[in-house]
């Protein structure tokens, strides 16, 4: 069985220490994850399991003839070959092999007939055969078009030179390259960054099947989930194994954290009553000894450290501007690249306070359309209206690495500098834990604006937006730069805004935890080499991602063939929550696009309101709950109960109450149901 296996492996930069006797064991089944607070060293323990990188000390065994492949978080690009020949460098091993067999039977020829040198040139020649046969290697055509197409690379650009592709595909030529190695330990730094959720998806099947053995490190704690079945988590320098996926070790890892915040805190305790004694008695000759004992007690005492990444920050944000109930209205919404048009007549009623993802491969305009909603595209057919009182705010990857960080008269800011400007003054005593939880923390508030890396620029940008008063956020991949911990934090401030949310993610779950509506955007194909392509799709459902996976799980069933008819339409047909959908008694009437969209309006304003006609049901029905515990209270007071005229109009006050609400709840049901047979 192949493995790598280390052994008190120690490294230090300057006066810290990274790693301290480190003990780790991968071998072939090996489903693992590698944890940590950002900048506790995960990066650099990947380098050294790649053997790119010597510890200080410690032992590294590796089994011979084991393959390890690593594949870093960033930096790579490819140039000089097409995509499919960059891809087949992949199995540049191989061909050595290739190599080496050629020669060996170069050798064979010569020696054929001593028979004491035949026999181990001929094991040897096997051993090639039999190592370049379980490679793949005579099949690497389809291998190579199978991971490119899962990493969502089309045919065409597998004849595309590699130096065209931006850096999020040169990433994934990276890793389509170390999957295609196929070695026997894989070790994967970050390698969701620059995947959709369908590669990620497609990602996490590879992994199911693999028959080595890897390591990971991702921000996904959904990926984690499904990929991964122990995880390791460096911490001050040592490393600690947990059994189970990511979710099991939090749950674990939290008796931990709470057993060290205690010590903390006790600790804490000892060294302000030490210090207190010190303080009182320092300048006293009779007690110079006395003191001198507690200095050294606290010089000798192991402080106990509490990392950024454990100290919980709730965060909040300016409240929202009040507004209309409607955020936003868009009427025959379209977007063409030349002959490629990927939003076609797009009609959407958005309410206040609904947080729509926007879903679909890449491709189909998801980023076009959240462009348009911001305003940053203005060239597109038909009208995009906010309601009234609509504040927007929008944040893209665009918009965060063109951050200059530059005061008016000239002068470099500080982040700390950039995050204070503007912000409303009530947030400027919390700017420091709004910074600490987008991952700014110590002596990072500090650094020039304009040194930052792409993704410090990003996690700068989101949290300038989000001080802002807005109440309409336009997110395309917020969370990209994100760790687990500072995701958790930006859902919960995002969950407790009251305005409206768009966004586009590729994290599932995040994206199942926020939305409440989902838009499903797909483009067209051409119907034939040459022609133009047909206009884009889409579809709104009424639920959250996961419901949305899970109607198109159904519809790939088979159980739903009324969504896959509306899913032939260029209008957005309404997707409501399960509910049997019954057949009509004959065709109906063939509506034109205009119609369909007339219908769909009117279709939508009925909803809204008998969803509003609901609330007010629910409100009366809650009123006369608080009517009738009051009344029950009332009859439960000695002057009450003992005096008869008190009881009796307390009785019918409250018989009244029950009647009301009885008939109350019979008008919710009825309401109820009128409003599930409109979303069908």
């Amino acid at each position: 069985m192949a493995f790598v296996q280390f052994t008190k492996v120690s490294l230090a930069f300057g006066d810290r220490d990274i790693l301290k006797d480190v003990g780790l064991n991968l071998a072939s089944g090996s489903r693992a994850a590698l944890a940590g607070a950002n900048g506790s060293g995960k990066s650099t323990l990947m380098k050294v399991i790649a053997g790119n990188l010597k510890a200080d000390s410690g032992e590294r065994a590796i089994q011979k003839g084991s393959r390890v492949s690593y594949l870093p978080q960033s930096g790579i690009v490819h140039a000089g070959r097409t995509l499919r020949e960059e891809a087949e460098t992949a199995y540049s091993s191989i061909a050595l092999l290739l190599d080496e067999m050629e020669a060996v039977g170069r050798v064979l020829e010569t020696v054929k007939s001593d028979a004491g040198k035949t026999k181990p040139l001929l094991d040897e020649y096997c051993r090639l055969h039999e190592a370049v046969e379980n490679s793949g290697y005579y099949n690497r055509a389809q291998a190579i078009s199978a991971v490119l197409a899962g990493l969502g690379f089309a045919e065409a650009d597998l004849d595309r030179k590699a130096e065209e592709f931006s850096g999020g595909w040169q990433m994934r030529i990276a890793l389509a390259k170390v999957l295609l190695e196929a070695p026997d330990i894989l070790l994967l730094d970050e390698p969701t960054n620059y995947l959709d959720i369908e590669a990620r998806a497609w990602l996490e099947d590879w992994l199911r099947s693999f028959s080595g053995g890897y390591l990971l490190v991702s921000h996904d704690r959904y990926f984690l989930d499904v990929t991964v079945n122990e995880v390791y988590e460096l911490f001050r320098g040592s490393l600690k194994r947990y059994a189970g996926n990511y979710s099991d070790y939090e749950k674990t890892r939290q008796a931990d954290i709470d057993s060290l915040l205690k010590r903390y805190a006790e600790q804490q305790e000892e060294i302000a009553r030490l210090e207190s004694i010190i303080n009182r008695f320092r300048y006293k000759a009779s007690k110079a000894a006395f003191v001198q004992e507690r200095v050294k007690k606290l010089e000798k005492m192991e402080r106990i450290e509490i990392p950024e990444s454990l100290k919980r920050i709730s965060i909040s944000f300016p409240p929202p501007p009040h507004s209309g109930r409607i955020a936003l209205t868009l009427r025959g919404v379209g977007k063409a690249y030349g002959e490629r048009r990927v939003l076609d007549g797009l009609d959407l009623d958005l309410d206040s306070g609904e947080r729509l993802v926007v879903v679909g491969r890449n491709g189909a305009g998801k980023t076009t359309l959240l462009r348009i909603l911001a305003g940053a595209d203005t060239g597109y057919q038909g009208s995009v209206q906010y309601g009234a009182g609509i504040a927007p705010g929008y944040f893209s990857q665009d918009a965060a690495e063109a951050l200059a960080g530059i005061t008016a008269d000239g002068r470099a800011q500080t982040v700390l500098e950039f995050a204070e400007a503007g912000a409303p003054a009530a947030l400027i005593p919390r700017i420091r834990d709004m910074l600490g939880a987008f991952l700014f923390r110590g002596d990072d508030i500090y650094k020039g604006v304009s040194v930052l890396s792409g993704g410090e620029k990003s996690r700068l940008a989101l949290l300038k937006m989000l001080l802002r008063p807005v109440n309409l956020l336009i997110l395309d991949e917020p969370t990209n730069h994100l760790d687990i911990y500072s995701k958790d934090i930006f859902l919960e401030t995002l969950k407790k805004f009251s305005g409206t949310v768009i966004f586009v993610s590729h994290d599932r779950a995040f994206m199942e935890a926020l939305s409440t509506k989902t838009l499903e955007l797909s483009a067209a194909e051409a119907a034939s080499p040459g022609t133009p392509q047909g206009p884009g799709k889409h579809r709104l459902f009424y639920g959250n991602y996961a419901y949305y996976l899970e109607r198109l799980e159904r519809e790939t069933a088979g159980g739903n063939s009324a969504a896959k008819t509306n899913a032939a339409g260029t209008g957005a047909s309404p997707a409501a929550p399960p509910r049997a959908i019954p057949a009509k008694a004959g065709p109906g009437p063939v509506l034109s696009a205009a119609g369909q969209r007339e219908a769909l309006k009117q279709k939508q304003a009925l909803i809204r309101r008998l969803e509003r006609r609901e609330a007010e049901v629910l409100a009366e029905i809650e009123a006369l709950e608080t009517e009738k515990a009051a009344l029950e209270a009332e009859l439960g007071r000695p002057e009450v109960y003992s005096s008869g005229e008190k009881a009796r109009a307390a009785k019918a006050g409250l018989d009244a109450a029950l009647v009301a609400l009885a008939a109350k709840s019979r008008e919710w049901e009825s309401r109820a149901e009128e409003l599930a047979r409109a979303r069908e």
